[in-house]
């Protein structure tokens, strides 16, 4: 018999971390934690590493490196949000550690130089969405795909055409019709920013361009995205809107893990909507396009800026509206950078700066 696979977990706190936990606790024989990190809160869980604390903070840095590239660790559950996942998520493919990545900013901010790291390993996608492609994607050839369709729930505005933008509150962002997520992702589902990060995480993750990907508004989050092939054909991946089914995907990878979910009964399903995105009611996919496209530092400002301005928004100092309105704004003023690691690290405090000021010098308190 085969040792358990060793599983770090970065972000074991956070929603994505406590379901690895689920996932690992109930299957003993084949995942055993190695080591995880904590922020604020505890896990309360023992493992040969138990790291607490915040990137930047004295030795923290250090001690997440140290456990990543461990020789015993042998897979790297990304789930620490923002930017701060890069650092490690590179530390660990160079490592040669196979990493299963919930973290959309570290392929949106540097795809080209994370998959160049992980190399023919390629990352084991968590997203709901991209795990749904890379299922669908299992045994087909990449030359046989047509197009990526990224579904999306709409978040809590979608359906309601009437509502004024300008005037919602944190309280109604973060009121998710459907998944239950922390509160900067829950806002990004409301101005559908996730789904602009997800296009270009897709980009990079299956080596599809960009014109090749889209978005498509599925209120019942059943069908977690579909694959269009060039015969015509389409494949879809569904199942109930619970992320232990993506990460027991990632974990269990080849094989299945059993009774990772309930199984979705068909009868059941009802119907099943299809909407095109409004793309003028919700600009953010456009605006992540066309930033991947342009390249040079800005999906990294686009991330950055984004970051800054949902705090902002939850910290009540601009409206709703204000967040995409303040990512534009640090797009259109980003001089351009270069490709390094050490550039795109620039683009992100450049725009973090941008914002900061932005914020300090029209600052007001809304609702």
């Amino acid at each position: 018999m085969t040792r358990p696979l060793n599983v770090a977990i970065l972000g074991a706190t956070g929603s994505i971390g406590q379901q690895t936990l689920d996932v690992i606790d109930r299957n003993p024989g084949r995942l055993k934690l190695f080591g995880l990190t904590e922020g604020r809160r505890t896990s309360k869980r023992a493992a040969e590493h138990v790291i607490q604390g915040q990137a930047g903070e004295p030795d923290f840095d250090a001690r997440v490196t140290a456990m990543v590239t461990d020789p015993g660790c042998d897979l790297v559950v990304v789930a620490i949000p923002g930017a701060r996942a890069l650092a490690p998520t590179m530390a660990a493919l160079h490592a040669g550690k196979e990493v299963a990545l919930a973290t959309k900013e570290v392929l949106v901010m540097a795809g080209a130089l994370v998959m160049k790291a992980a190399g023919q390993r390629g990352i084991r996608p968590i997203d709901s969405e991209h795990s749904a492609i890379w299922q669908c994607l299992w045994g087909e050839e990449r030359k046989s795909i047509r197009r990526l369709v990224i579904t999306a729930s709409g978040g809590p505005f979608w359906a309601h055409p009437d509502l004024d933008l300008d005037q919602v509150t944190v309280e109604q962002a973060l009121n998710h019709p459907r998944w239950s997520m922390g509160p900067k992702v829950t806002v990004d589902s409301a101005t559908l920013m996730n789904k602009g990060l997800e296009v270009i995480e897709a980009h990079h993750l299956f080596g599809v361009p960009l014109a090749q990907v889209s978005v498509v508004i599925h209120p019942q989050s059943t069908v977690h995205s579909v694959v269009e092939f060039i015969d015509g054909s389409l494949k879809a991946q569904l199942g109930r809107p619970d992320m232990r089914l993506p990460i027991a995907v990632a974990l269990g990878y080849p094989d299945r893990l059993p009774d990772a979910v309930p199984p979705s009964v068909l009868e059941e399903l009802g119907p099943l909507e299809f909407h095109p995105l409004d793309e003028a009611r919700f600009p953010a996919v456009g605006l992540a396009r066309g930033a991947a496209k342009a390249g040079r530092g800005r999906p990294a400002v686009l991330n950055a800026a984004n970051e800054e301005a949902v705090n902002a928004f939850l910290a009540r100092e601009i409206p709703f509206s204000g967040i995409i309105r303040t990512v534009e704004q640090a797009l259109e003023a980003f001089p351009g950078g270069g490709e390094s690691l050490e550039d795109i690290l620039e683009a992100d405090r450049w725009a973090r700066e941008f914002v900061t000021v932005s914020r300090g010098s029209s600052s007001r308190t809304v609702r």
